[in-house]
């Protein structure tokens, strides 16, 4: 929790200092009331006393009810603003974390834990302080300054309070001690059931084709089910509280009252109503020493599950992505643009024993086409995810423009790309602002976005929608086809005009027609540009100036389609399979 701290501000640092200053005034204020307390009692019971004294401490009792009342909304005020302040930086810091990740850090946490740490957990350390700062401050100062306004009191009744906190502190540590594991697990089962709840709505489709609504009722029910019996299991742990701290409070009242009994039937009759008075006030004192422990046990029943909430946010905010920008940046060469060199490339996943690739080498020059071709698993998209960095490699280089990946800014080797995802992903707003996607002040002009979206042959569907290029994009393009998805995603690499085009099976929901005319299309119009095309139809890549046939992670051929044909039998195999001889 206290690493958390260090994103707090300046101001936040200022406010709180402040509402520390009024929290002592507040329980200044609410120490002095029971002064006037006692002086009221022994005023009353003394006789002989005019009402004008008696008016006069009630009005100073009122006054300082006031003050704290002012004190405790102005605190509750400040406690607002930073809490909320401090959420929102801690928000983006998360966001702009896990913004800078690489897939390899991405890996490490699902899409629902992510979610969860920076909206549940964020509110849980909101609470925390929020809370925190109205009583965490408050009580300790409370207890400390009431025991020593009670010291030079009657030792049995301190006795009587002393035992009345021992209770609390003993159930205090009872439920931190049963609680604590539980909170724990609490978080960890909302991740899980976020996670079963996104994937019931992601693949709502196909859970309706194989009618296994049942089933995903079940893992919900499941899910469900479990985090419903660890907060019931908190809640009655925690429902023991209150009538525990009833009894002990009613107990502590009675013996004072009873202790206090005693000490005046024993006492000389000039000293009752002195000893009436300091009864009085001391069940104030008594009753402010046990509020504040019972203040700490709400702290303690939020705490526990907050600083879980905290090491999680942590987790993200010091976990270092592997992939970052070099200390010395190399500019881009003027000379030289759009050429891709692998040397010597191996690459396995962290943490993995196997490599996924091995001894890649290849050269793609300015303007080259350059396919990639193999079985499922054998290492496709994993090769060309290694030229915008979104892995290292683990030996040799991978080369744009002749600069090694790793010696550029991510920005400025992103800048030469245009990826288009295997999936087609779409954001949900217009079809221009999602061809236009990640430009802000550099954002191209219309006739720029209309040309992009002819080029991926787009143009017929995009303006037969209602507003064309303004038209609605839904969240995730749920609204539009998967060949449509596609398409737009491909004029969003073209808008771009990239040295280098990256393809990953980016054509696959596109028929046999429009893959040919886009591909044609996409070549005259960015003759200049390398296309790294990775490929499952031979048909898409058969025009390539280069073919790379790989097999378990390893290049078996390279060469054009005629040269692939006469020397290399996996490619033949793969091509006899989808075509036959004559259209081959």
């Amino acid at each position: 929790m206290l690493k958390l701290f260090k994103y707090f501000s300046k101001r936040d640092w200022l406010l709180f200092a402040f509402s520390v200053g009024l929290v002592v005034l507040q329980v200044w204020l609410e120490l002095t009331m029971p002064d006037y307390t006692a002086e009221i009692t022994r005023l009353v019971v003394s006789g002989g006393n005019t009402l004008r004294p008696i008016l006069i401490a009630g009005g100073k009792m009122l006054a300082c009810a006031a003050g704290s009342l002012a004190s405790a909304i102005a605190v509750g005020f400040f406690a607002a603003k930073i809490s909320a302040s401090f959420a929102c930086r801690l928000r983006s810091r998360i966001f702009d974390k896990v913004q800078s990740f690489s897939m390899e850090e991405i890996n490490r946490f699902s899409t629902a834990s992510l979610i969860t740490r920076s909206t549940n957990d964020v509110t849980q350390v909101q609470t925390l302080i929020v809370i925190g700062m109205q009583v965490m401050i408050k009580a300790p100062v409370m207890a400390v300054w009431a025991v020593v306004k009670i010291l030079g009191k009657s030792w049995e009744w301190s006795v009587v309070v002393a035992a009345a906190v021992g209770l609390l502190v003993l159930t205090i540590l009872v439920v931190v001690f049963f609680a604590v594991p539980k909170f724990k697990k609490i978080q960890t089962l909302t991740d899980n059931l976020n996670n079963v709840t996104r994937e019931n709505l992601t693949g709502v489709r196909v859970v309706r084709a194989y009618n296994a609504e049942a089933y995903q009722e079940k893992k919900f029910d499941f899910a469900n089910a479990e985090l419903s019996g660890n907060y019931l299991f908190v809640g009655r742990v925690m429902s023991i509280m209150n009538p525990i701290m009833n009894v002990i409070m009613s107990g502590m009242s009675l013996a004072i009252y009873w202790i206090g009994a005693v000490l005046i039937k024993d006492a000389e009759i000039m000293l009752r109503p002195a000893l009436y008075g300091d009864m009085t006030s001391f069940m104030a004192y008594g009753m402010q020493v046990v509020m504040s422990f019972i203040m700490l046990i709400m702290v303690f029943m939020i705490m526990p599950r907050s600083l879980v909430s905290a090491r999680r946010i942590n987790e993200v905010l010091c976990l270092n992505p592997s992939v970052t920008n070099p200390d010395t940046p190399v500019a881009a060469p003027e000379n030289v643009k759009g050429e891709v060199e692998f040397k010597n490339v191996s690459f396995k996943y962290p943490d993995a024993e196997e490599y996924v690739l091995q001894d890649i080498s290849f050269k793609a020059n300015k303007g080259d086409t350059v396919a990639f071709i193999g079985s499922t698993g054998s290492g496709k998209s994993t090769l060309i995810n290694l030229v915008p960095r979104f892995y290292d490699v683990t030996d040799g280089e991978v080369l744009v423009d002749g600069v090694n990946v790793k010696d550029y800014r991510l920005e400025d080797l992103h800048r030469k790309l245009g990826y288009v995802p295997q999936r087609g992903v779409l954001f949900s707003g217009t079809v221009d602002s999602n061809v236009n996607y990640g430009y802000g002040a550099e954002e191209r002009a219309e006739a720029d976005v209309i040309r992009a979206v002819e080029i991926a042959q787009g143009k017929d569907f995009v303006e037969k929608m209602d507003g064309k290029y303004s038209a609605p994009i839904a969240q995730g393009g749920t609204n539009v086809s998967g060949g449509q998805k596609q398409r737009l995603s491909i004029a969003r690499a073209v808008v771009r005009n990239p040295e280098i085009f990256i393809f990953d099976d980016s054509f696959s929901a596109l028929d046999y027609k429009t893959d040919r005319v886009l591909r044609s299309a996409i070549k005259n119009e960015t003759g200049d540009s390398t296309r790294l095309i990775v490929a499952q139809r031979i048909g898409t890549i058969l025009d390539a100036d280069k073919i790379l046939v790989l097999d378990e992670g390893k290049v078996v051929g390279q060469g054009t389609h005629s040269e692939l044909m006469e020397n290399c039998e996996v490619y033949r195999q793969i091509a006899y399979s989808q075509l036959s001889k004559e259209e081959l």
